[in-house]
């Protein structure tokens, strides 16, 4: 008995040992990860705007749709404001709240994160006017990616896209709800009033999703290509009820989750993967807690397999599962190239509130390969945010800002453009990307806290700003890291995470509006539209010696009432021959046949290869 006694003491020991002696500031790179959302900021920025290269933007947003859509995130170094994934975001931001607001707030951050929170949720309000309208993208990314401007004087189309009755989004409906009934939980003690405000959006909007079903991106095409939703609307459905039941603790939403658990996937889909897209394992986790919390009732049987579901999802995490999830040779999860990072912080997140839930109900984890403790989980999350802090083989920090060997060349705009309150020479659509997109140097603003896509599977990274797949930051990367980095600033203790949660009031803090700033009136160009369009589909595939080879259309649109000459084309991430187009130098221009593009006119070549769509744009040309 005292031989076991000394073992448990020994490893308890070493635990707090290798808290104690962790060589990262949690707390910096925790006030850090939260200013990164100010940098984020569409609309009227506030008097105390931290960030100060940026300037108000995108003030028209909504206008030709009669409704006010300023304000919200954009969602990762563009311009657009897409709504599930800034949903997305807004949900795990309180999420890391409601279970770490007391340690936000002794670390002086939790003013801050609310604060970040009500922008978002403020935006939510207004893309919401009626109970079955909401308006789920503002700017489309074909338009957008044309273009290398700052937000503050962009001149792509700010056109606004909606889900209703008629052309229903379920998938973001439910996610904006769950959102939203998050966000009501946030506000609890400190706001009241606009509480009610956020839960009565909330219900409205999960009724919207439920009866009127559909994928959004069926009915906001231009969504498709960036934020497609491949899991479909089921999950996030479970999502919002989810929430909701947090949020208000009524019945109806707990008899939503125990009955149709089994039909939409809640109690089938064993997930390795949380994000803005798949929502289940966050759904389990959740469910997972309502279950410990001894509130199933008649839906105990139902909630144990969404458990056992979530606890395949933390096991296979810890490399204990049946399935496992890769890593990289540094330790780091791996589920994609593009963006990798946003999975990684995900899981971090789910592994600690378990970690938590488990300790507060004093369990193990029960793994295929045995019984894994709660404190084995949180070093997991802990080894995950060590690595992107900087403890990897190549030594970087995926944090900007943090550390001393950070990404430079963030694939960002407004970081890449030198600041409109120091230079406010017009800067072109295409003239942004000769001028501040091909440049080699550092970005002239320093996109403090921003999370980048981070390293390949191998651990290899290119700090270069054409390189959107690692070094492209976005906010659903961020808000999940806020509550894991203030659990770790807070050692191995665990806490009791099974108590209804209930963010605290942070102190208040007095602001002195500042003067608002004198400038020049800029003359934006007359048109939003660029003259020249390129869409791109893939045509036809095959199987050719266990590789899979794709045949790809490109058509280029002179949507201009001139002709066009002098056509340059540069095209990337090209693996394969190429047609319908002359190869001069680094660059493509018209087939021998062709010497000029009529108004109006089109002109098609097709390549093939044996990856995604190749990367073109038009670097040059006249119209005359």
């Amino acid at each position: 008995m005292g031989s076991s006694t000394s073992t448990i003491s020994l490893l308890l020991f070493l635990g707090l040992l290798q808290f104690a002696v962790s060589r990262h500031d949690y707390k910096q790179a925790l006030s850090k990860s939260i200013l990164f959302f100010e940098a984020q900021r569409s609309g009227h920025l506030p008097p105390n705007q931290r960030v100060s290269w940026r300037s108000h933007s995108g003030l028209n947003d909504g206008k030709s749709s009669g409704v006010d859509l300023v304000g919200g995130y954009y969602d990762a170094g563009d311009n657009v404001k897409f709504g599930l994934p800034m949903a997305f975001t807004v949900t795990t931001m309180c999420w890391s709240i409601i279970e770490y607001g007391s340690q936000l707030e002794s670390n002086g951050e939790l003013g801050n994160a609310i604060d970040a929170v009500k922008w978002g949720a403020d935006y939510f309000i207004k893309a919401h006017p009626e109970p079955n309208v909401l308006y789920g993208e503002v700017g489309d990314g074909k338009s957008d990616h044309y273009c290398w401007q700052r937000p503050e004087e962009m001149t792509t189309d700010r056109r606004a896209y909606k889900i209703d009755r008629n052309n229903p989004g379920s998938d973001l409906a439910g996610e904006t709800a769950a959102a939203m009934a998050a966000a009501s939980i946030v506000f609890r003690r400190s706001d009241p009033s606009y509480s009610a405000e956020l839960l009565r959006h909330a219900h409205e909007l999960f009724e919207f999703a439920d009866n009127y079903r559909g994928k959004y991106d069926s009915s906001i095409t231009v969504a498709q290509k960036y934020y497609g939703s491949v899991s479909g609307y089921k999950d996030e459905l479970l999502w919002a009820a989810a929430w909701l039941y947090q949020a208000t603790n009524d019945k109806y939403y707990l008899d939503y989750l125990g009955k149709n658990g089994d039909s939409m996937g809640g109690t089938g889909w064993s997930m390795r993967e949380f994000g803005w897209d798949v929502k289940y394992a966050g759904v389990q986790t959740l469910v997972a807690k309502i279950l410990m919390q001894g509130k199933a009732g008649e839906h105990t049987a139902v909630f144990q397999r969404y458990q056992e579901k979530a606890e395949q999802f933390m096991c296979s995490m810890l490399g204990k599962s049946t399935k496992n999830v890769q890593k990289t040779p540094g330790g780091l999860i791996f589920r994609q190239r593009w963006n990798n990072m946003q999975f990684v912080t995900s899981a971090s997140f789910l592994a600690a509130v378990y970690s938590d839930y488990l300790s507060s109900s004093k369990r193990n984890l029960r793994c295929s390969q045995g019984n894994m403790s709660p404190s084995q989980l949180l070093d997991f999350s802990k080894s995950q945010v060590d690595y992107i802090l900087g403890e990897n083989p190549r030594g970087t920090s995926y944090m900007v800002g943090y550390g001393h060997n950070y990404p430079r060349q963030v694939h960002h705009r407004g970081s890449s453009i030198v600041s409109f309150k120091v230079d406010q020479k017009f800067v072109t659509c295409r003239g942004g990307y000769a001028k501040w997109y091909s440049r080699k140097e550092s970005d002239p603003n320093v996109l403090t806290g921003a999370l980048v896509g981070g390293p390949d599977a191998y651990d290899n990274f290119a700090d270069n700003r054409d390189n959107y797949e690692q070094t492209e930051p976005t906010t659903y990367n961020n808000a999940p890291l806020l509550g894991v980095l203030a659990r770790l600033i807070s050692g191995p203790t665990g806490f009791d995470q099974l108590l209804p949660g209930v963010s605290p009031t942070p102190s208040p803090v007095i602001i002195k509006p500042a003067p608002a700033p004198k400038r020049k009136p800029t003359t934006p160009p007359a048109s939003s539209l660029s003259p020249i369009t390129i869409s791109q589909k893939m045509m036809s595939s095959w199987i050719n010696k266990g590789k899979v080879y794709y045949r790809y259309s490109t058509k280029l649109t002179n949507r201009s009432t001139k002709t066009l000459k002098n056509l340059k084309i540069t095209i990337t991430k090209l693996y394969g021959p190429i047609w319908g187009v002359t190869k001069t130098g680094n660059s493509y221009g018209f087939p021998s046949w062709m010497q000029s593009l009529p108004a109006g006119k089109s002109m098609e070549f097709v390549y093939i290869h044996s990856a995604s769509p190749a990367n073109v744009l038009v670097s040059n040309y006249s119209l005359e």
